[in-house]
């Protein structure tokens, strides 16, 4: 169980030239940037402990189907493994997934970034990039929305995934597809900002405050090449092949 909690808010990252202002993203609501890119540390809120919460729930409390059998909360799991987690996506509505977080990246804003509006905040952070493949085993359909999960930092703090205006080709999909139903499976790629030069411990699942954390931890990698643009690959269009060929389909 995390000793500590204060979540930083996510951003929403737009490209150079772009005239919307950056965003923060808290609880769902929008609010303007002011002057906080001049001190690395803004966009930090502090929540309580969870030693200060009433009790520490063990097991989740919303219902699932039959035959879909939780992951304990509290499990420590390596990459590669599989958790099946529930969570309220809003009031009344639950979601179910199977979880395999299989990929840690460290990179750099000059080698993935290029082009980005950062602010002070954003450019004082280390960024992250989390691989993962999501199986939706509940009843709800859950397209278009992000996985819910966050990196642990050195410093105890979870840090909520950034999202970008625009295709973010170094590490994409954010999301899950717009249509994602029961028994649907794809890959996703989240991308997080640790503040002050942070390093990433640990990715959680914390659906709420009280919570045991499920946590996946492994050794950080170089960051994946990005797939080049369909059609632009061997035996797509504009290639020497025959007319026949066709662009091969990328993997989601």
């Amino acid at each position: 169980m995390l000793t500590g909690l204060g979540l930083h808010n996510g951003r929403v990252l737009r490209r150079v030239g772009s005239s919307l202002a950056v965003v923060l993203l808290a609880g769902g609501l929008l609010a303007g940037c002011s002057g906080d890119d001049k001190d690395p540390k803004a966009g930090a809120s502090t929540s309580p402990s969870a030693s200060d919460s009433p009790s520490a729930t063990s097991e989740p409390s919303m219902q699932v189907s039959d035959g879909v059998e939780l992951s304990t909360p509290g499990s420590q799991l390596e990459l590669g493994e599989t958790a099946t987690v529930a969570y309220e996506v809003k009031q009344g509505v639950v979601g179910v997934l199977d979880i395999t977080v299989t990929r840690l990246e460290k990179t750099t804003f000059k080698k993935s970034f290029a082009g980005w509006d950062l602010d002070a905040g954003q450019k004082a952070a280390n960024p992250y990039f989390v691989r993962a493949t999501i199986t939706n085993v509940g009843e709800t359909d859950l397209g278009g929305r992000g996985a819910p999960l966050y990196i642990v930092d050195g410093e105890n703090t979870l840090v909520e995934a950034t999202a970008f205006a625009s295709a973010f080709t170094p590490c994409e999909p954010g999301k899950l597809p717009k249509k994602f139903g029961p028994g649907k499976k794809a890959k996703v790629c989240m991308v997080y900002l640790a503040p002050r030069k942070g390093d990433l411990v640990a990715v959680s699942f914390r659906p709420t405050q009280d919570y045991d954390p499920i946590t996946w931890t492994g050794e950080l990698q170089e960051p994946k090449p990005p797939k080049p643009p369909k059609g632009k690959g061997k035996g797509g269009k504009g290639d020497k092949g025959g007319k026949g060929d066709k662009p091969s389909d990328s993997p989601t």
